[in-house]
Protein backbone atom coordinates (compact mmCIF):
# COMPACT_ATOMS: atom_id res chain seq x y z
CA UNK A 1 0.00 0.00 0.00
CA UNK A 2 1.14 3.32 -0.18
CA UNK A 3 1.31 5.83 2.47
CA UNK A 4 -1.81 8.17 2.65
CA UNK A 5 -0.13 12.12 3.67
CA UNK A 6 0.00 12.33 7.29
CA UNK A 7 -3.08 14.58 8.63
CA UNK A 8 -1.39 17.80 10.54
CA UNK A 9 -1.86 21.22 11.79
CA UNK A 10 -1.32 24.72 9.30
CA UNK A 11 1.63 25.34 9.75
CA UNK A 12 2.20 28.59 7.49
CA UNK A 13 5.64 29.36 6.83
CA UNK A 14 7.08 31.68 3.81
CA UNK A 15 10.60 31.28 3.37
CA UNK A 16 10.19 32.35 -0.26
CA UNK A 17 9.74 36.51 0.75
CA UNK A 18 13.84 36.81 1.61
CA UNK A 19 14.33 36.58 -1.82
CA UNK A 20 10.31 37.97 -3.30
CA UNK A 21 12.32 41.60 -4.14
CA UNK A 22 14.28 40.43 -6.76
CA UNK A 23 12.57 36.78 -7.41
CA UNK A 24 9.09 37.51 -7.81
CA UNK A 25 6.57 40.69 -8.11
CA UNK A 26 3.61 41.17 -6.09
CA UNK A 27 0.09 40.88 -7.69
CA UNK A 28 -3.65 40.91 -7.62
CA UNK A 29 -5.61 38.17 -8.47
CA UNK A 30 -8.58 38.33 -11.30
CA UNK A 31 -12.26 39.13 -10.52
CA UNK A 32 -14.22 36.75 -11.47
CA UNK A 33 -18.07 36.94 -12.13
CA UNK A 34 -18.39 33.91 -9.80
CA UNK A 35 -16.65 31.03 -8.27
CA UNK A 36 -18.27 27.14 -8.09
CA UNK A 37 -16.24 24.56 -7.00
CA UNK A 38 -15.37 21.54 -8.83
CA UNK A 39 -12.73 20.00 -7.25
CA UNK A 40 -10.96 19.97 -3.75
CA UNK A 41 -8.08 17.46 -3.07
CA UNK A 42 -9.03 16.81 0.35
CA UNK A 43 -6.47 13.80 0.47
CA UNK A 44 -3.64 16.17 0.12
CA UNK A 45 -5.20 19.08 1.60
CA UNK A 46 -5.01 16.82 5.34
CA UNK A 47 -1.60 16.98 4.94
CA UNK A 48 -0.96 20.46 4.91
CA UNK A 49 -3.73 21.13 7.28
CA UNK A 50 -6.35 22.90 4.77
CA UNK A 51 -8.90 19.81 4.84
CA UNK A 52 -10.96 21.25 7.63
CA UNK A 53 -11.99 24.53 5.47
CA UNK A 54 -15.55 24.81 4.31
CA UNK A 55 -16.65 24.63 0.61
CA UNK A 56 -17.41 28.34 1.34
CA UNK A 57 -14.09 29.38 3.05
CA UNK A 58 -12.50 26.75 0.28
CA UNK A 59 -13.87 29.10 -2.49
CA UNK A 60 -12.66 32.42 -0.71
CA UNK A 61 -8.75 31.12 -0.80
CA UNK A 62 -8.40 29.35 -4.03
CA UNK A 63 -11.54 31.01 -6.31
CA UNK A 64 -11.00 34.93 -4.65
CA UNK A 65 -7.20 34.41 -3.30
CA UNK A 66 -8.28 35.91 0.16
CA UNK A 67 -5.40 35.14 1.91
CA UNK A 68 -4.49 32.34 4.33
CA UNK A 69 -3.65 33.08 8.07
CA UNK A 70 -0.18 34.15 8.51
CA UNK A 71 0.84 33.36 5.11
CA UNK A 72 1.55 35.60 2.17
CA UNK A 73 -0.11 39.06 2.32
CA UNK A 74 0.17 39.12 -1.40
CA UNK A 75 0.33 36.66 -4.48
CA UNK A 76 3.93 36.35 -6.30
CA UNK A 77 4.03 36.26 -10.36
CA UNK A 78 7.87 34.86 -10.16
CA UNK A 79 10.32 35.74 -12.55
CA UNK A 80 12.47 33.16 -14.97
CA UNK A 81 13.51 32.81 -18.41
CA UNK A 82 13.76 29.35 -20.22
CA UNK A 83 14.43 27.57 -23.93
CA UNK A 84 11.36 27.05 -25.13
CA UNK A 85 11.56 23.92 -27.72
CA UNK A 86 15.43 25.10 -27.06
CA UNK A 87 14.97 28.70 -28.65
CA UNK A 88 15.57 30.81 -25.85
CA UNK A 89 12.62 33.18 -24.67
CA UNK A 90 14.18 36.08 -21.81
CA UNK A 91 10.07 37.21 -22.13
CA UNK A 92 8.65 34.97 -19.96
CA UNK A 93 7.55 34.46 -16.42
CA UNK A 94 4.39 33.19 -14.28
CA UNK A 95 1.97 34.72 -17.00
CA UNK A 96 -1.45 33.44 -15.92
CA UNK A 97 0.18 32.10 -12.33
CA UNK A 98 1.32 33.29 -8.95
CA UNK A 99 2.54 31.62 -5.70
CA UNK A 100 -0.17 32.22 -3.48
CA UNK A 101 1.23 30.52 0.05
CA UNK A 102 3.43 28.16 1.61
CA UNK A 103 3.00 25.67 4.51
CA UNK A 104 5.07 22.95 6.11
CA UNK A 105 4.09 19.48 6.32
CA UNK A 106 4.21 16.55 8.84
CA UNK A 107 8.08 16.15 8.25
CA UNK A 108 8.78 19.53 8.41
CA UNK A 109 8.91 20.03 4.38
CA UNK A 110 7.92 22.76 2.54
CA UNK A 111 5.07 23.09 0.32
CA UNK A 112 3.77 25.46 -2.18
CA UNK A 113 0.50 26.51 -3.41
CA UNK A 114 0.48 28.21 -6.95
CA UNK A 115 -2.17 29.15 -9.38
CA UNK A 116 -2.89 28.31 -13.11
CA UNK A 117 -5.65 30.69 -14.73
CA UNK A 118 -5.72 33.63 -11.88
CA UNK A 119 -5.68 36.20 -13.88
CA UNK A 120 -3.04 38.43 -15.93
CA UNK A 121 0.41 39.37 -14.33
CA UNK A 122 3.55 42.11 -15.69
CA UNK A 123 4.12 38.37 -17.62
CA UNK A 124 1.32 37.83 -19.13
CA UNK A 125 2.77 39.36 -22.59
CA UNK A 126 -1.00 39.37 -24.65
CA UNK A 127 -2.69 36.49 -22.35
CA UNK A 128 -5.31 37.10 -20.77
CA UNK A 129 -3.95 35.22 -18.05
CA UNK A 130 -6.76 32.85 -17.73
CA UNK A 131 -7.33 29.00 -17.86
CA UNK A 132 -10.27 26.76 -19.38
CA UNK A 133 -12.19 24.42 -17.83
CA UNK A 134 -10.98 21.83 -19.86
CA UNK A 135 -7.53 22.76 -19.49
CA UNK A 136 -8.13 21.90 -15.49
CA UNK A 137 -9.85 18.89 -15.62
CA UNK A 138 -7.19 17.32 -17.94
CA UNK A 139 -4.83 18.67 -15.33
CA UNK A 140 -6.80 16.33 -12.38
CA UNK A 141 -6.83 13.57 -14.57
CA UNK A 142 -2.74 13.94 -15.79
CA UNK A 143 -1.73 14.60 -11.84
CA UNK A 144 -4.34 11.77 -10.56
CA UNK A 145 -3.15 9.07 -13.26
CA UNK A 146 0.65 9.77 -12.86
CA UNK A 147 0.46 10.14 -8.64
CA UNK A 148 -0.98 6.30 -9.34
CA UNK A 149 1.65 5.28 -11.45
CA UNK A 150 4.26 6.41 -8.62
CA UNK A 151 5.64 9.46 -10.73
CA UNK A 152 6.54 12.31 -8.84
CA UNK A 153 4.32 14.85 -9.93
CA UNK A 154 2.17 18.22 -8.48
CA UNK A 155 -1.04 17.68 -6.95
CA UNK A 156 -3.94 19.19 -8.58
CA UNK A 157 -5.35 20.98 -4.96
CA UNK A 158 -8.47 22.79 -6.33
CA UNK A 159 -10.44 23.29 -9.10
CA UNK A 160 -13.07 26.47 -9.39
CA UNK A 161 -15.25 27.44 -12.34
CA UNK A 162 -15.14 31.35 -12.63
CA UNK A 163 -17.84 32.48 -14.84
CA UNK A 164 -15.99 33.49 -17.85
CA UNK A 165 -16.19 32.71 -21.67
CA UNK A 166 -12.92 32.55 -23.42
CA UNK A 167 -11.64 32.25 -26.83
CA UNK A 168 -9.04 29.56 -27.70
CA UNK A 169 -7.78 28.52 -31.23
CA UNK A 170 -7.36 24.65 -30.09
CA UNK A 171 -10.61 23.94 -28.59
CA UNK A 172 -14.23 24.76 -29.91
CA UNK A 173 -14.96 28.10 -27.85
CA UNK A 174 -16.48 29.83 -26.39
CA UNK A 175 -15.63 27.99 -23.92
CA UNK A 176 -15.96 27.83 -19.90
CA UNK A 177 -13.05 28.93 -17.86
CA UNK A 178 -11.69 27.81 -14.45
CA UNK A 179 -9.03 28.46 -11.83
CA UNK A 180 -6.83 25.64 -10.33
CA UNK A 181 -4.68 25.60 -7.70
CA UNK A 182 -1.11 22.95 -7.45
CA UNK A 183 0.29 21.48 -4.42
CA UNK A 184 4.02 21.25 -4.42
CA UNK A 185 7.51 21.43 -3.06
CA UNK A 186 8.33 24.60 -5.03
CA UNK A 187 8.21 26.68 -8.00
CA UNK A 188 11.98 27.06 -8.43
CA UNK A 189 12.74 26.66 -12.07
CA UNK A 190 15.60 25.66 -13.95
CA UNK A 191 14.77 29.10 -15.95
CA UNK A 192 14.79 31.07 -12.67
CA UNK A 193 18.68 30.32 -12.71
CA UNK A 194 18.94 31.15 -16.45
CA UNK A 195 16.82 34.70 -15.79
CA UNK A 196 19.97 35.24 -13.70
CA UNK A 197 22.85 34.01 -15.65
CA UNK A 198 21.51 36.20 -18.16
CA UNK A 199 20.91 39.49 -15.84
CA UNK A 200 24.67 38.38 -14.22
CA UNK A 201 23.26 38.50 -10.51
CA UNK A 202 25.90 36.19 -8.62
CA UNK A 203 24.95 37.64 -5.38
CA UNK A 204 21.12 36.28 -5.95
CA UNK A 205 22.41 33.13 -7.88
CA UNK A 206 24.32 32.19 -4.57
CA UNK A 207 21.65 32.94 -2.58
CA UNK A 208 19.10 31.11 -4.39
CA UNK A 209 21.30 28.13 -4.52
CA UNK A 210 21.34 28.16 -0.57
CA UNK A 211 17.77 28.50 -0.66
CA UNK A 212 16.76 24.95 -2.98
CA UNK A 213 19.26 23.26 -0.73
CA UNK A 214 18.09 24.06 2.30
CA UNK A 215 14.08 23.62 1.35
CA UNK A 216 14.91 20.30 -1.30
CA UNK A 217 17.47 18.88 0.71
CA UNK A 218 19.03 15.76 -0.49
CA UNK A 219 22.24 13.54 0.24
CA UNK A 220 25.90 14.82 -1.00
CA UNK A 221 27.12 14.15 -3.64
CA UNK A 222 29.62 10.80 -4.34
CA UNK A 223 32.77 10.80 -2.02
CA UNK A 224 34.65 11.03 -5.51
CA UNK A 225 32.77 13.91 -7.10
CA UNK A 226 35.15 17.08 -7.84
CA UNK A 227 33.52 19.99 -6.02
CA UNK A 228 31.44 17.98 -3.66
CA UNK A 229 32.09 20.91 -0.92
CA UNK A 230 30.85 23.72 -3.00
CA UNK A 231 27.02 24.51 -2.92
CA UNK A 232 26.24 24.89 -6.07
CA UNK A 233 27.46 21.56 -7.01
CA UNK A 234 26.04 19.90 -4.36
CA UNK A 235 22.56 21.55 -6.32
CA UNK A 236 23.88 19.80 -9.44
CA UNK A 237 23.94 17.09 -8.41
CA UNK A 238 20.86 16.84 -6.39
CA UNK A 239 18.97 18.21 -9.87
CA UNK A 240 20.75 15.50 -12.24
CA UNK A 241 19.66 12.60 -9.72
CA UNK A 242 15.96 14.34 -9.27
CA UNK A 243 15.80 14.89 -13.31
CA UNK A 244 17.41 11.37 -14.42
CA UNK A 245 14.33 9.65 -11.71
CA UNK A 246 11.75 11.61 -13.33
CA UNK A 247 12.79 10.51 -17.06
CA UNK A 248 12.68 7.37 -15.84
CA UNK A 249 9.32 7.83 -13.93
CA UNK A 250 7.50 9.01 -17.42
CA UNK A 251 8.84 6.19 -19.62
CA UNK A 252 7.60 2.88 -17.21
CA UNK A 253 4.53 5.28 -16.75
CA UNK A 254 4.16 5.48 -21.15
CA UNK A 255 3.51 9.39 -20.68
CA UNK A 256 4.48 11.89 -22.90
CA UNK A 257 4.45 15.21 -21.06
CA UNK A 258 4.51 17.56 -24.33
CA UNK A 259 6.67 20.34 -23.56
CA UNK A 260 9.98 19.79 -21.71
CA UNK A 261 10.87 23.38 -22.05
CA UNK A 262 13.52 24.90 -18.98
CA UNK A 263 11.17 26.85 -17.19
CA UNK A 264 9.17 23.88 -16.91
CA UNK A 265 11.39 21.82 -15.03
CA UNK A 266 11.30 22.30 -11.22
CA UNK A 267 14.74 22.05 -9.19
CA UNK A 268 13.13 20.07 -7.02
CA UNK A 269 12.39 17.23 -9.51
CA UNK A 270 8.50 17.48 -10.14
CA UNK A 271 7.07 16.82 -13.10
CA UNK A 272 4.21 19.61 -13.13
CA UNK A 273 2.56 22.13 -15.48
CA UNK A 274 0.31 19.39 -17.96
CA UNK A 275 -0.46 21.03 -21.32
CA UNK A 276 -0.75 18.79 -24.13
CA UNK A 277 0.36 15.41 -22.58
CA UNK A 278 -0.58 11.92 -23.58
CA UNK A 279 -0.01 8.07 -22.64
CA UNK A 280 0.73 5.62 -25.18
CA UNK A 281 -2.03 3.31 -27.06
CA UNK A 282 1.24 1.12 -27.95
CA UNK A 283 4.56 1.57 -27.20
CA UNK A 284 6.02 4.34 -29.40
CA UNK A 285 9.25 5.86 -29.06
CA UNK A 286 8.05 8.43 -31.84
CA UNK A 287 4.69 9.25 -30.32
CA UNK A 288 4.35 12.95 -29.44
CA UNK A 289 1.81 14.68 -27.40
CA UNK A 290 1.79 18.63 -28.55
CA UNK A 291 0.53 19.49 -32.41
CA UNK A 292 3.10 21.97 -32.95
CA UNK A 293 5.95 19.87 -31.97
CA UNK A 294 6.45 19.47 -35.38
CA UNK A 295 9.82 17.88 -35.26
CA UNK A 296 9.61 15.17 -32.49
CA UNK A 297 11.71 17.21 -30.36
CA UNK A 298 9.74 15.94 -27.08
CA UNK A 299 8.66 12.65 -28.23
CA UNK A 300 8.14 9.85 -25.88
CA UNK A 301 11.65 8.16 -26.65
CA UNK A 302 13.27 12.01 -26.51
CA UNK A 303 12.74 12.34 -23.05
CA UNK A 304 15.90 11.20 -21.14
CA UNK A 305 17.56 13.29 -23.89
CA UNK A 306 15.40 15.88 -23.37
CA UNK A 307 16.06 16.41 -19.65
CA UNK A 308 20.05 15.92 -20.37
CA UNK A 309 19.71 18.76 -22.64
CA UNK A 310 17.62 20.72 -20.23
CA UNK A 311 20.17 19.91 -16.99
CA UNK A 312 22.73 21.13 -19.52
CA UNK A 313 21.64 24.67 -19.50
CA UNK A 314 21.47 24.38 -16.04
CA UNK A 315 24.89 23.38 -15.55
CA UNK A 316 25.36 26.54 -17.97
CA UNK A 317 23.56 28.94 -15.51
CA UNK A 318 25.72 27.55 -12.34
CA UNK A 319 28.89 28.65 -14.19
CA UNK A 320 28.10 31.98 -12.80
CA UNK A 321 29.21 30.69 -9.85
CA UNK A 322 31.67 27.78 -10.36
CA UNK A 323 33.97 25.91 -12.47
CA UNK A 324 32.69 23.73 -15.44
CA UNK A 325 34.93 20.82 -14.71
CA UNK A 326 32.85 19.69 -11.66
CA UNK A 327 29.89 20.65 -13.20
CA UNK A 328 30.27 18.07 -16.57
CA UNK A 329 31.28 15.25 -13.39
CA UNK A 330 27.47 15.83 -12.09
CA UNK A 331 26.15 15.63 -16.03
CA UNK A 332 28.30 12.81 -16.74
CA UNK A 333 26.23 10.75 -13.55
CA UNK A 334 22.60 11.28 -15.76
CA UNK A 335 23.12 8.39 -17.83
CA UNK A 336 23.67 5.58 -15.70
CA UNK A 337 21.30 7.12 -12.96
CA UNK A 338 18.58 7.12 -15.88
CA UNK A 339 19.22 3.29 -16.65
CA UNK A 340 19.03 2.20 -12.56
CA UNK A 341 15.86 4.01 -12.65
CA UNK A 342 13.95 2.60 -15.61
CA UNK A 343 14.76 -0.85 -13.99
CA UNK A 344 14.09 -0.64 -10.85
CA UNK A 345 10.84 1.83 -11.47
CA UNK A 346 10.08 -0.95 -14.40
CA UNK A 347 10.33 -4.08 -11.63
CA UNK A 348 8.75 -1.75 -9.57
CA UNK A 349 5.36 -1.53 -11.76
CA UNK A 350 5.38 -5.29 -12.86
CA UNK A 351 5.00 -6.54 -9.20
CA UNK A 352 8.47 -7.90 -9.55
CA UNK A 353 11.63 -7.18 -7.38
CA UNK A 354 14.52 -5.63 -8.85
CA UNK A 355 17.64 -7.30 -9.62
CA UNK A 356 21.26 -6.02 -11.09
CA UNK A 357 21.08 -3.75 -13.30
CA UNK A 358 22.13 -6.67 -15.81
CA UNK A 359 19.11 -8.73 -14.73
CA UNK A 360 16.75 -5.56 -15.13
CA UNK A 361 18.27 -4.28 -18.38
CA UNK A 362 17.35 -7.88 -19.93
CA UNK A 363 13.83 -7.65 -18.46
CA UNK A 364 13.33 -4.25 -19.79
CA UNK A 365 14.43 -5.33 -23.34
CA UNK A 366 12.11 -8.45 -23.87
CA UNK A 367 9.35 -6.31 -22.47
CA UNK A 368 9.93 -3.29 -24.83
CA UNK A 369 10.48 -5.78 -27.54
CA UNK A 370 6.89 -7.67 -27.24
CA UNK A 371 5.09 -4.42 -26.68
CA UNK A 372 6.37 -3.24 -29.82
CA UNK A 373 5.62 -6.44 -31.98
CA UNK A 374 2.56 -7.18 -30.51
CA UNK A 375 1.40 -3.36 -30.30
CA UNK A 376 -0.41 -4.01 -26.77
CA UNK A 377 -0.93 -1.01 -24.89
CA UNK A 378 1.40 -0.58 -22.08
CA UNK A 379 -1.16 0.05 -19.57
CA UNK A 380 -2.66 -3.79 -20.48
CA UNK A 381 0.62 -5.59 -20.85
CA UNK A 382 1.80 -4.16 -17.30
CA UNK A 383 -1.80 -5.71 -15.82
CA UNK A 384 -1.58 -8.93 -18.00
CA UNK A 385 2.16 -9.29 -16.55
CA UNK A 386 1.64 -8.27 -13.25
CA UNK A 387 3.82 -11.00 -11.20
CA UNK A 388 5.30 -12.74 -14.37
CA UNK A 389 1.79 -14.22 -14.81
CA UNK A 390 0.87 -14.43 -18.39
CA UNK A 391 4.49 -14.86 -19.81
CA UNK A 392 5.11 -16.87 -22.52
CA UNK A 393 8.38 -17.60 -24.29
CA UNK A 394 11.85 -15.81 -23.87
CA UNK A 395 9.99 -13.19 -21.78
CA UNK A 396 8.88 -15.93 -19.34
CA UNK A 397 12.11 -17.06 -18.97
CA UNK A 398 13.40 -14.01 -18.01
CA UNK A 399 10.59 -12.85 -15.57
CA UNK A 400 11.08 -16.62 -13.90
CA UNK A 401 14.74 -15.14 -12.63
CA UNK A 402 12.50 -12.08 -10.55
CA UNK A 403 10.97 -12.73 -7.06
CA UNK A 404 7.16 -11.25 -7.38
CA UNK A 405 6.11 -8.77 -4.96
CA UNK A 406 3.10 -11.18 -3.83
CA UNK A 407 0.29 -8.75 -4.41
CA UNK A 408 -3.27 -9.58 -3.12
CA UNK A 409 -4.81 -5.98 -3.40
CA UNK A 410 -8.37 -6.75 -5.72
CA UNK A 411 -7.21 -4.58 -8.63
CA UNK A 412 -4.97 -7.10 -9.79
CA UNK A 413 -7.92 -9.77 -10.16
CA UNK A 414 -9.88 -6.81 -11.58
CA UNK A 415 -11.10 -7.18 -15.23
CA UNK A 416 -8.25 -5.23 -16.68
CA UNK A 417 -6.51 -2.11 -16.13
CA UNK A 418 -7.11 1.78 -15.60
CA UNK A 419 -5.93 3.61 -18.22
CA UNK A 420 -6.32 7.48 -19.43
CA UNK A 421 -6.10 7.49 -22.96
CA UNK A 422 -7.33 10.35 -25.15
CA UNK A 423 -10.79 9.18 -25.84
CA UNK A 424 -11.52 8.91 -22.08
CA UNK A 425 -10.19 12.09 -21.50
CA UNK A 426 -12.79 13.56 -24.15
CA UNK A 427 -15.51 11.04 -22.73
CA UNK A 428 -15.03 12.54 -18.88
CA UNK A 429 -14.87 16.00 -21.02
CA UNK A 430 -17.66 15.73 -22.96
CA UNK A 431 -20.34 14.61 -19.83
CA UNK A 432 -19.27 18.02 -18.21
CA UNK A 433 -19.36 20.14 -21.48
CA UNK A 434 -22.93 18.91 -23.09
CA UNK A 435 -24.91 18.26 -19.72
CA UNK A 436 -22.59 19.33 -16.36
CA UNK A 437 -21.99 15.63 -15.57
CA UNK A 438 -19.36 15.98 -13.25
CA UNK A 439 -19.92 12.13 -11.92
CA UNK A 440 -17.52 10.53 -14.55
CA UNK A 441 -14.73 12.77 -13.22
CA UNK A 442 -14.85 11.57 -9.80
CA UNK A 443 -15.46 8.11 -10.37
CA UNK A 444 -12.82 8.18 -12.93
CA UNK A 445 -10.31 9.77 -9.97
CA UNK A 446 -12.06 7.30 -7.28
CA UNK A 447 -10.71 4.58 -9.81
CA UNK A 448 -7.17 5.96 -10.18
CA UNK A 449 -6.64 6.38 -6.18
CA UNK A 450 -7.54 2.66 -5.61
CA UNK A 451 -5.26 1.79 -8.84
CA UNK A 452 -1.90 3.88 -6.78
CA UNK A 453 -2.68 1.81 -3.38
CA UNK A 454 -2.64 -1.51 -5.84
CA UNK A 455 0.93 -0.35 -6.93
CA UNK A 456 2.19 1.03 -3.73
CA UNK A 457 4.89 3.39 -3.74
CA UNK A 458 7.97 2.83 -5.51
CA UNK A 459 10.80 1.72 -4.29
CA UNK A 460 13.50 5.12 -4.50
CA UNK A 461 17.58 5.10 -3.58
CA UNK A 462 17.40 5.69 0.51
CA UNK A 463 18.23 9.61 0.70
CA UNK A 464 18.25 10.14 -3.05
CA UNK A 465 14.04 10.99 -2.63
CA UNK A 466 13.25 14.50 -3.65
CA UNK A 467 10.69 15.73 -0.66
CA UNK A 468 7.11 14.66 -1.01
CA UNK A 469 4.07 14.60 0.43
CA UNK A 470 2.95 10.57 0.35
CA UNK A 471 6.37 8.61 0.62
CA UNK A 472 7.28 5.89 2.84
CA UNK A 473 11.31 6.74 3.09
Amino acid sequence: MRAEPQAVSYRPDTPIESLADWLGDPVAPADFPKTRLRFRNDRHAAGVGLDGLTDDQWQNHFGRFEPLADNLARPLALRYHGHQFRVYNPEIGDGRGFLFAQMRDGENRLLDLGTKGSGQTPWSRAGDGRLTLKGAVREILATEMLEGLGVYTSKTFSVVETGEELWRGDEPSPTRSAVMTRLSHGHIRIGTFQRLLALEEAGHMARLVDYCLEQFPGPPPPDDAPGRDDPSVRLMHLVVERMADLAASWMVAGFVHGVLNTDNMNISGESFDYGPWRFLPKWDPGFTAAYFDHQGLYAFGRQPEALHWNCGQFAVALRLLTDAPPLIAAMERFGPLYMEAIGRRWCWRLGLESRDAEANAGLVNACEKQMTESGIAPDQFFFDHRGGRSATGALAEIMQGFKPVGDTHPYWHGDGPESMLIDEVETIWAAIAESDEWAPLHNKVTALRRMGDAHGTPPLPQGHLPPQADDLN
